[in-house]
């Protein structure tokens, strides 16, 4: 139980840093955008994929640790 707070402030940092990435790249090839008139729908798919790929990752690294 001593290792959680170093476990909670690693993640958090990824998180930040995923944040700030997601920020400047904006949308990836492969989200659909539907516009017709006044309204928009986003559908983030690739976005979610690779998030999700990132985060599994993470989440492995830190299981092993124990």
């Amino acid at each position: 139980m001593n290792d959680f707070p170093k476990v909670m402030m690693i993640l958090g940092a990824v998180l930040l840093a995923a944040g700030f990435l997601l920020q400047f790249i904006g949308k990836l090839p492969g989200d659909i955008i539907f516009k017709k008139g006044g309204t928009t729908v986003f559908f983030p798919i690739v976005t979610c994929i690779v998030i999700s790929i990132i985060l599994s990752l993470v989440f492995s690294f830190f299981g092993r640790m124990k």
